[in-house]
């Protein structure tokens, strides 16, 4: 049966944007899009969709050391205002992209992996 749990780590295929059944197909067309089904096995994946899950998680990832690193840098150097938002805000805008569709990934595959489906 195609929907069952393939030998491969869900987490790690979920990590690598990878198919959570089978882990060769892609899971997203785009950037954050799912595709329906797996290329590679088949696999319906409309069922399992975090929706803003991996957003929320990826912003406390990426802004906490952001923000701590800035609040000591402020504390210890005391630079201009400017500079601290010249380096912060494309530190955790780029931080947050590249986490993004990894951690998308691995919600996806939690889902999976742990059988939630929306009725």
């Amino acid at each position: 049966m195609l929907d069952e749990v393939g030998p491969i780590d869900p987490i790690r295929a979920g990590l690598r944007c990878r198919c959570p059944n089978c882990g060769k197909g892609r899971l997203f067309e785009g950037f954050l899009k799912v595709v329906e089904r797996c290329r590679a096995c088949g696999f319906d994946l409309t069922r399992l969709n975090t929706g803003d899950g991996a957003a929320v998680f990826v912003m406390q990832i990426a802004g906490a050391p952001v923000v701590f690193g800035a609040l000591f840098v402020q504390i210890a150097y005391n630079p201009p205002v400017w500079a601290m938002v010249a380096v912060a805000l494309p530190l955790v805008a780029g931080l947050s992209l590249g986490l993004m569709r990894p951690g998308k990934g691995v919600m996806i595959a939690l889902q999976m992996r742990n059988r939630t489906e929306r009725g």
